[in-house]
């Protein structure tokens, strides 16, 4: 018996809860989308319960596609964001638990989950997809139910047009009838008024029996004699007390077989659609070396290409025709030579030949296309079988380490992150679906590329997450930017209202002075701009301004304390000495070297460099600057004292 782990329990015991709950949520929400969708389809139809109910079941299981990877991103957001919020992944770190190991059962559990969804598109989802789309073509055929409105002209019967002025509800009377029969054209329209009538089906309902009282009718009589004109239209007037009309009206609902959809790519397994891939190109092949062969064939200047020889009523030999000339053509000679009238019928017939088999190959070609995208859209179709089940593993491997990221649980921030990140997935998703269908791209590229974009930030967020990594700390991005591009910063240094060290006058003015003189050494040993060797074999001195950076600041931290406000704003004016990759782009010669050879990559990254170390001289020359000022004041508040 396998004796499952308390942790890995209580890791399962808190996902799989949350996991069933946005499953549903989810599959109910892309249900209703489906509804909205096809609702005009539905209504008015006079359909039964267990009709709409049967679709919907299959609708249900045709969607689990779309809510299955949200399902996954969102659970997992809510169960590790509830796990950081209430410090239990906190305890478990502390423990000597990784984040990894925490996650593992759900690892393994959505693998499963993952062969599942595969078998389930393999063997589930094209039975159900063939069961729904065949019920909804048939929906769509049902005539809609009978419901005349009162003075309004109602067309939904075929061939007729209703107007009643009033309607008893309760025995079905109507009053003040007029009816429009336009069954044999709008030309020959019979009309027909009615004091009263009734409505209703016959017992097969593909009827209509139309019961009018107290009316006439008038029709117009299509007259074949010859030579009548218009002088001679026939009508026929009729006045009754009672008449029966009966209407063709198949109220039924008939359902729609599944053949039809069962042969189409929706309806097929893994197994069957690699078949009809095979058969299709092998039918592609043959067409277009039937095409070629063709237009080999098609004759030159008039002579056919091949000579074809029978024998007793049968061909025994086919080969190339050739023509031998005692000497070349001057087709430019022939041309000139002739009279303007053949010259004219020469391009015209020339004209008609090309544009006829540019119309052709034309025709053969929209002819393979079609064929080509039918293989496109199996290929799409059994790409998708696989992208389900690699789509759940990354919206995992995305929604749990965020989860441990944000430590927010509950429905309200994982919900908007899991939409977001959907609506991304989705679009992405789409976007190569149509490249694919459309042939602009290879089907595996279109159909995997949002598992090629999410891919990485998956990957991103799980080492963010195992590392405990600030990924949503501004600070730590706007420092990261600051160091790439070089951006200024300006210091704000307040004065404390409680001082635990007080500056001691002389020895803060030994701290500036020694800061001063190893300023003076760096600005002398680099008082020139440096060589392009230099540059990338040597660079500066990254010891020594890491010295300088370390005293800067050491003084800045000293200084701090002061009671003089006008020392504090003195010390706001130094820069800071920042560390660019620029001022010392390589440590080792030999590469240096390489790089300073590659001439278009060397010339452009020398001129960046180089003038990012003038900015860096022109902070330190300002730190200079403000040390002598600093020196000023510190000695007139000894004196002072």
């Amino acid at each position: 018996m396998i004796k499952i782990k308390r942790l890995y329990l209580f890791i399962l015991q808190t996902f799989l809860p949350l996991f069933l709950m946005t499953f549903f949520i989810c599959l109910f929400i892309v249900l209703m989308q489906f509804l909205w969708r096809y609702i005009d389809d539905l209504v008015g139809k006079g359909l039964d319960i267990s009709v709409i109910a049967e679709l919907f079941c299959y609708a249900a299981l045709s969607m689990v596609p779309m809510a299955l990877p949200l399902s996954i991103l969102l659970a997992s957001l809510m169960a590790f964001g509830n796990l950081g919020e209430h410090f239990e992944l906190t305890a478990m770190k502390s423990s000597g638990v990784s984040l990894i190991k925490v996650m593992s059962p759900l690892i393994v559990f959505l693998s499963l989950v993952a062969v599942g969804a595969f078998f389930f598109q393999n063997d589930v989802l094209p039975k159900s997809q063939v069961k729904m789309w065949s019920l909804l073509f048939s929906m769509r055929q049902k005539s809609p139910e009978l419901d005349i409105p009162e003075e309004t002209f109602y067309d939904q019967i075929q061939g007729y047009n209703l107007f009643i002025k009033k309607k008893n509800r309760e025995t079905g009377m109507m009053y003040d009838m007029m009816i429009y029969d336009v069954s044999n054209g709008y030309g020959y329209a019979n009309v027909i008024l009615a004091d009263s009538g009734k409505l209703s089906f016959t017992e097969d309902k593909k009827h209509l029996f139309l019961q009018l009282m107290q009316g006439e009718s008038f029709e117009d009589l299509k007259d074949e004699r010859p030579n009548r004109g218009n002088a001679g239209m026939l009508y026929r007037r009729e006045t009754f007390s009672e008449k029966e009309i009966l209407i063709p009206f198949d109220a039924t609902f008939n359902r729609m077989g599944d053949e039809t959809m069962r042969n189409q790519y929706i309806g097929k397994n893994l197994t069957e659609l690699v078949h009809t891939i095979d058969s299709v190109n092998v039918r592609i092949d043959s067409l277009g070396d039937e095409f070629t062969y063709s237009m080999r064939g098609e004759p030159i200047c008039g002579l056919p290409q091949r000579r074809i020889t029978y024998k007793d009523g049968k061909q025994v030999e086919q080969g190339i025709l050739q023509v031998k000339m005692p000497k070349a053509l001057n087709v430019d000679s022939v041309f000139e030579a002739s009279s303007p009238l053949l010259k004219r019928n020469y391009v015209e017939t020339a004209k008609t030949k090309a544009m006829r088999i540019k119309q052709n190959m034309e025709f053969r070609a929209y002819t393979i296309e079609d064929i080509s995208e039918t293989v496109r859209r199996h290929q799409i179709e059994m790409q998708k079988k696989f992208t389900l089940s690699f789509a759940c593993l990354i919206f995992f491997f995305i929604g749990a380490p965020l989860g441990a990221i944000i430590r927010k649980g509950g429905l309200g921030t994982p919900i908007v992150i899991s939409v977001l990140l959907f609506i991304v997935y989705y679009i992405i998703d789409n976007s190569g679906y149509k490249l694919a269908r459309d042939g602009h791209w290879a089907v595996w590229e279109g159909m995997w590329l949002s598992s090629e974009v999410l891919l990485p930030l998956g990957i991103f967020f799980t080492y963010k997450a195992v590392n405990d990594s600030a990924v949503f700390n501004p600070d730590a991005y706007r420092n990261f930017f600051r160091r790439i591009f070089g951006v200024h910063q300006v210091r704000h240094i307040e004065m404390k209202e409680v001082i635990m060290d007080d500056v001691v006058v002389d020895e803060a003015i030994a701290k500036v002075t020694e800061l001063k003189a190893e300023i003076e050494s760096f600005l002398v040993r680099y008082e020139k701009r440096q060589s392009y060797v230099n540059y990338w074999t040597k660079g500066y001195d990254k010891s020594q301004l890491n010295s300088i950076s370390e005293h800067l600041e050491s003084l800045v931290e000293y200084l701090g304390n002061s009671h003089s406000q006008l020392v504090i704003n003195k010390v706001m004016d130094y820069p800071f000495i920042r560390h660019l990759l620029m001022y010392y782009p390589i440590n080792n010669k030999k590469v240096g070297m390489i790089i300073a050879c590659v001439v278009p990559v060397g010339i452009i990254g020398y001129f960046v460099g180089v003038e990012c170390q003038k900015r860096l001289k022109r902070d330190i020359k300002t730190a200079r600057k403000v040390c002598e000022e600093l020196l000023s004041i510190l000695q007139d508040d000894k004196d002072d004292k």
